[in-house]
């Protein structure tokens, strides 16, 4: 009990004492993933908006697949994305291979199932009159379809939060892809384990802080917007 009070209290004095090492991590960590979900969400709002307004042959198929693969374990994505990376892979010649490029690739795909799920749902649940009616009045389909997102903007917002939070906090794809690079690709979830490892609990206590204070914020961002999302 001592030796996890006195492993606590040496994580608050690293978090307070701005220790360079620690933040670092941090700002890769939030780095990595804000360009993973930059990155899937476009794409993965594009299917999502095919697959709520469209009409063809798979497409319930391919509704149940993504919610099936909104669980996919990180380390089947780190392994098939090692495979394809790595120097006998399809795209070895590219260098990726413990990168962080590997990381934002690996995090990208493992949320896309979430992002296009989720924004299925938020899409669903719309009026599909105001999509037709654009379309009516002579509105482009692009112009449509801005409308349209315009009027799911909160719980498209939920979903990208929602992926935010399940990328940043995964540690399979980073610690397979990224390979735990210190100063370069090492991220919070993959430096907890590493430090808890070697028995060096304070480092990683902090950082754990720093994943709960996240996910505290994150969940209350989630809240308020879905709150503004409701009916009233």
């Amino acid at each position: 009990m001592a030796e996890l009070l006195q492993a606590t209290a040496a994580a608050l004095s690293l978090l307070f004492s701005a220790d360079p090492v620690l933040w670092h991590i941090v700002g890769l960590s939030f780095s990595v993933t804000l360009r993973a979900v930059v990155f899937s969400a476009p794409f993965a709002i594009l299917v999502a908006f095919a697959l709520a307004l469209g009409r063809f042959r798979g497409r319930r198929t391919l509704i149940s697949t993504f919610n099936a693969l909104m669980s996919l374990p990180a380390v089947v994505v780190g392994l098939s994305v090692y495979l394809v990376l790595s120097r006998s892979g399809p795209l070895g010649s590219l260098g990726l291979l413990f990168t962080q490029p590997a990381m934002v690739i690996a995090q990208a795909i493992l949320i896309f199932p979430l992002l296009v799920a989720m924004a299925h749902g938020a899409l669903q649940g719309a009026e599909r009159r105001a999509w037709e009616t654009a379309l009516t009045l002579g509105a482009s389909r692009r112009r449509a379809m801005l409308t349209l997102l315009h009027e799911v903007r909160f719980g498209i917002t939920a979903a990208l939060i929602a992926g935010f939070g399940r990328a940043i906090s995964e540690v399979g794809c980073s610690l397979m892809v990224g390979g735990n690079i210190r100063g370069y690709t090492r991220n919070i979830p993959t430096a907890i384990a590493l430090e808890t490892s070697k028995g060096e609990f304070a480092q990683g206590i902090a950082l754990g802080l720093v994943l709960l204070l996240l996910a505290l914020a994150l969940n209350l961002s989630l809240g308020l917007v879905q709150g503004k999302g409701e009916l009233r």
